[in-house]
């Protein structure tokens, strides 16, 4: 697939706001409730289409595909609902938690949207999808919130619904992009679809602030058995006598082991080039599968949202996993899918106490966003608040509110901070190519 994606209005026409649609309902139901007087109240606690104090939400997440798979998301939901429910639950409100397999396809991404409205979750919580022009007319037409996705598309910092809690593909590419200024020619392998479209701009907005010239991009198939040939011309691309090495940056996803296969046999007959990538891409459990320090990512920069996996910050993500998943191999602390969930039930969770004994509901859970609330994550990520019109609102990324990335490196095969804390990439996307 070619071209760019359809430009998407910050506002949604026709769509009327929470704070409007209640109004509408009030007013429709006034006749009723004069008639009915107590009838008409709201049970506390009557949430989630329940009605007897329990709160569902859904995570969904493609698992079982040829290509990019997070089964650790909505596994990693499950145990959280065990974990929070164990401990008296939010408030005194049970979670429930249902999952959806996207299948990372469009339609089956749009079925698990309708089946949330269906279901009256009060919200969509740390989910991965590729598909969000497919998903998000349903929440949006259900007023049902997005809260932290994994930001695999930049839909996800566009749409009113959403509340994104890292900065997506677009952080993690800036930064990475500029951590390879000094390097000699980038080459970018990345999806041949809609968004892989939106990787070269991002990466090349990292680069152009380091004063390097533009990445050669190079499409690929997202489901590939092989990648021989896009390995060769990533290696002829990059290869150079000059005094600086060249690196190459595949952005495949759950395919980058089966690139990075076909890059090592090609390797060889060609002068040392360096590569880097995002984290989702290459975690420790790839880089021990690929060889660790004798392997193809030894000294590779990857770029990430959130601290190492061994920080001490994660250590009530562990205790989740160890009290209540133990032994599910499908739990990775170290995924940045699972790190994603955990920091957006962290969020939601700090929504619902903010309602205290309030009603909990869809509206009541976006209004509180909306009217501002502060949400902190243990220092996982900044203190992060969601305003409409936020600073990348000018390039098209309104809804963005932690550009924020870490810079790793592999080093004798263990992935470890290359540099003290955040950067934050915020001033790189103001001045991203990006045509929306």
């Amino acid at each position: 697939m070619t071209g760019r994606r359809r430009t998407r209005s910050t506002f949604l026409p026709g769509l009327l706001t929470r704070h409007a649609r209640k109004g509408v309902l009030s007013a429709g139901t006034a006749v009723a409730c004069a008639s009915l007087l107590a009838g008409c109240g709201v049970v506390p606690g009557a949430t989630g289409g329940v009605g007897d104090g329990t709160i569902t939400v859904m995570t969904w997440a493609p698992q079982s595909t040829k290509a990019t798979n997070k089964p650790g998301m909505p596994a990693f939901a499950h145990a959280y609902a065990r974990w929070i429910n164990a401990k008296g639950g939010i408030n005194g409100r049970k979670l429930n938690v249902l999952t959806c397999n996207d299948h990372n396809d469009s339609v089956a991404a749009a079925k698990c949207a309708r089946r949330a409205a269906k279901e009256n979750v009060v919200a969509v919580v740390g989910s991965y999808s590729q598909y969000a022009d497919s998903f998000f007319p349903s929440l949006e037409g259900a007023g049902i919130p997005y809260i932290g996705g994994y930001g695999a598309t930049n839909a996800e910092f566009t749409s009113p619904l959403s509340y994104p809690v890292n900065g997506g593909q677009p952080a993690l590419l800036a930064g990475l992009g500029s951590a390879l200024a000094e390097c000699g020619p980038v080459a970018l392998i990345r999806p041949d679809t809609i968004a892989g479209d939106q990787l070269p701009p991002l990466l090349d907005s990292g680069l152009k602030a380091g004063g390097h010239r533009a990445s050669n991009d190079q499409r690929a198939a997202e489901d590939a058995t092989e990648y021989d040939g896009q390995a060769e011309r990533a290696l002829r691309t990059t290869s150079t006598d000059g005094a600086d090495q060249g690196c190459v940056v595949p952005a495949l996803g759950d395919r980058n082991g089966t690139f990075m296969d076909s890059f090592r046999r090609a390797r060889e007959d060609y002068p040392e080039v360096r590569t880097a990538t995002v984290l989702g891409s290459v975690d420790q459990t790839v880089i021990d599968a690929t060889g660790g320090a004798s392997g193809p990512y030894e000294g590779s920069y990857i770029t990430g949202w959130y601290p190492v996996a061994s920080d001490p910050r994660w250590d009530g993500m562990k205790q989740v996993i160890r009290e209540q998943a133990f032994g599910d191999n499908r739990i990775d602390p170290a995924d940045a899918g699972v790190q994603t969930t955990w920091i957006a039930y962290t969020v939601f969770r700090q929504i619902v106490e903010s309602l205290g004994d309030g009603e909990v509901s869809a509206d009541t859970v976006a209004e509180a966003l909306d009217d501002g609330l502060k949400v902190t994550t243990g220092g996982l990520t900044p203190t992060l608040r969601w305003r409409f019109q936020d600073k990348l609102a000018a390039v098209g990324f309104p809804r963005l509110v932690n550009a924020n990335v870490t810079l790793q490196v592999v080093r004798e095969g263990r992935l470890v901070s290359a540099r003290k804390g955040f950067v934050d990439t915020t001033r790189t996307l103001e001045n991203a190519d990006v045509n929306y």
